[in-house]
């Protein structure tokens, strides 16, 4: 019999582990959190970095993982076979695409310019109204600072309104952004009774 995941929840993360031991223990704590409350993890469907990290995470906590990866990944090798799906897709839009119309609410990680083009992405498609799932920022031992600098640079300039941040939830703790962002997507996660 499969169970029904409580919520979906995207998460955008680096291939790569950065320096700090502190982005993959973030990682893994994210992973850990949704599978606990039963949750999904949906992700690019990659086994490196803070991607596999994540995924691994979740499948340990009994969370389920939906891999989404274009075709030129797989081919590489680069794929995470252990996913409990693993979507495979031709192009990154598409890829792109079938993660959003997936998640119930988005998270980005540290991470580099995929992380960064992903969030941006589904922030913008927002602020246009194309959805109005939550949009999250783990700031992970300050890894965002600069960017919420500039952000807020661009909102004094008037390149953007403070209507727009109010958009993300940026935070560095992630027992308090992940609840967040799920009750902020109208859904209630407990804590899975074979998890307590």
């Amino acid at each position: 019999m499969t169970v029904s995941p409580n919520f979906s929840l995207c998460v955008y993360c680096g291939s790569r582990p950065g320096t700090d031991p502190a982005y993959a223990d973030a990682a893994r704590l994210v992973g850990e959190w949704i599978g606990r409350h039963g949750g999904q993890l949906v992700y690019g469907g990659g086994r490196n970095g803070l991607m596999g990290l994540v995924a691994r995470a979740t499948l340990d906590a009994g969370g389920r993982v939906i891999g989404v990866i274009p075709r030129a990944l797989v081919e590489k090798e680069w794929a995470n076979q252990d996913c409990t799906e693993l979507h495979i897709v031709e192009t990154m839009h598409e890829r792109k695409r079938e993660m959003a119309e997936r998640a119930d609410a988005f998270l980005a990680l540290p991470g580099g310019i995929g992380t960064f083009e992903e969030f941006f992405e589904v922030w913008t498609w927002r602020q246009l109204g194309y959805h109005d799932k939550p949009v999250g920022l783990l700031n992970v031992n300050g890894y965002y600072d600069g960017l919420m600098a500039f952000l807020g640079q661009s909102v004094q300039r008037q390149f953007m309104g403070d209507w727009q941040m109010d958009l993300i939830a940026c935070g560095d703790d992630p027992g308090r952004l992940l609840p967040a962002l799920v009750q902020a997507a109208g859904i209630t996660a407990a804590p899975r009774l074979d998890a307590i």
